[in-house]
C-alpha cells in the first residue's frame, strides 16, 4: 500500500489521440498510481474519438452522414445532448458556429495554395445550415443528400472535460488534461501554485508570446496558424465562415479561459468567426482572454493575469 506521507510528484504522461499529441499531467505519490489514473482519462478520450470521429465508417457521426437525405438516426443520451449544445451554439453565434459546415472541406485543401472557385463554393453552400437539420424525439435527420455533421468544432474540448471528470471522480485534485492545446485543469500544483501555460506566437512557432496562470477550468486557443496557406500575400486559414465558405481574416489567435474547456473552445472559435465584432463579443462574455488581431495587436481582458513575454 502506498504511504500518503510520500510527497506528491508531478507526472507527465503523453499519448496520441484525435490525430494529435496529447498529455495527462497529474500529481500523485507514485509513477504506477499516476499511470493507472492517466489510463482511465486516456481511455475516455479514445472512447469519445471512436464514437464521434468523422474518419471512421462505424461512428455515430458516420452513420448520420450516411443517412443524409434518407431518414433519421436515433441518438443515445450523450449524442443527443451534444446536438442540443450544437443548436445553442448556432443560435448564440447568429449561425456562424455551424457543425454542418465541415462539408466545405471538399473545396479547401490547405496542403496546397489554391483558392476554390466561386462555382465550387456555390455548389457546397446549399449543404451548409444547421437550420436544415431535423431534431425530433431524440433522433437527427439531415434533410439533404450530401449534408454532413462534424463535432470537430468542440470535440477535443468535450473530450478534455470528460477525461478530467474521470480523474476528478478518482480523487485527482492537481493536474490537467491537454489535448493538443485544448486543456482542462483539475487544480493547481501540489503546493498551490498555478500552472503557467505558454501561448504560442501565431507567427513564430518556437516562440511563446504570453504565459497564462491556470488553476481550474478550461483553456483553449483558436488561430489562423494551424492549417493554412499563403497566396499573393494573403493568408487563408481553416476557420471558415459557413455563410460565405471563405476563411476568416480578423484574428491571428484567440485564447480564452472559462469554467470548462468546451466553453473556452467554443468562445475562442466564435470570436474568430465574428471577425471585427469578435473583440466586443469576447468582452461581453466576462471570460479572461488573450487575443492577437490580424495586424499583431494584443488584446487582453483587464482582469487577466497574462504575463507578456518581451
Amino acid at each position: 500500500m502506498v504511504s500518503k506521507a510520500m510527497p506528491l510528484q508531478i507526472h507527465r504522461l503523453p499519448f496520441k489521440a484525435m490525430g494529435s499529441a496529447c498529455e495527462v499531467v497529474l500529481a500523485s505519490h507514485t509513477q504506477k498510481e499516476a499511470e493507472s489514473m492517466a489510463k482511465l482519462a486516456m481511455d475516455e478520450v479514445l472512447r469519445i474519438e471512436r464514437k464521434y470521429s468523422r474518419y471512421t465508417t462505424d461512428s455515430i457521426i458516420a452513420k448520420i452522414n450516411q443517412q443524409a437525405g434518407c431518414g433519421a438516426v436515433q441518438c443515445d443520451d450523450e449524442t443527443w445532448a451534444l446536438f442540443q449544445f450544437a443548436s445553442q451554439l448556432f443560435d448564440k453565434s447568429d449561425g456562424l458556429f455551424d457543425i454542418t459546415s465541415g462539408v466545405l472541406r471538399q473545396a479547401w485543401d490547405f496542403q496546397k495554395p489554391e483558392v476554390p472557385s466561386a462555382s465550387n463554393l456555390r455548389r457546397l453552400l446549399p449543404l451548409v445550415g444547421w437550420q436544415k437539420v431535423v431534431l425530433l424525439d431524440q433522433s437527427i435527420a439531415l434533410s439533404l443528400a450530401g449534408m454532413e455533421v462534424d463535432l470537430g468544432g468542440f470535440g477535443k474540448e468535450y473530450a478534455a472535460d470528460r477525461a478530467a471528470q474521470v480523474l476528478k471522480q478518482k480523487g485527482v485534485t492537481s493536474g490537467y488534461v491537454n489535448l493538443a492545446g485544448d486543456m482542462r485543469f483539475l487544480g493547481p500544483k501540489p503546493l498551490g501554485e498555478p500552472w503557467m501555460i505558454g501561448i504560442q506566437d501565431p507567427r513564430q512557432p518556437d516562440r511563446v508570446v504570453a504565459s497564462l496562470p491556470m488553476m481550474q477550468g478550461g483553456l483553449a486557443t483558436s488561430g489562423d496558424y494551424e492549417r493554412y496557406f499563403e497566396l499573393n500575400g494573403q493568408r487563408y486559414c481553416h476557420v471558415l465562415n459557413p455563410k460565405t465558405g471563405m476563411p476568416v481574416q480578423s484574428w491571428r489567435s484567440v485564447s480564452v479561459t472559462a469554467p470548462a474547456a468546451v466553453v473556452s473552445g467554443c468562445t475562442s472559435t466564435m470570436a474568430m468567426l465574428k471577425e471585427e465584432d469578435g473583440l466586443a463579443f469576447l468582452q461581453a462574455t466576462g471570460f479572461d482572454f488573450f487575443a492577437i488581431d490580424h495586424i499583431g495587436q494584443v488584446h487582453v481582458r483587464q482582469e487577466s493575469q497574462a504575463a507578456l513575454k518581451s
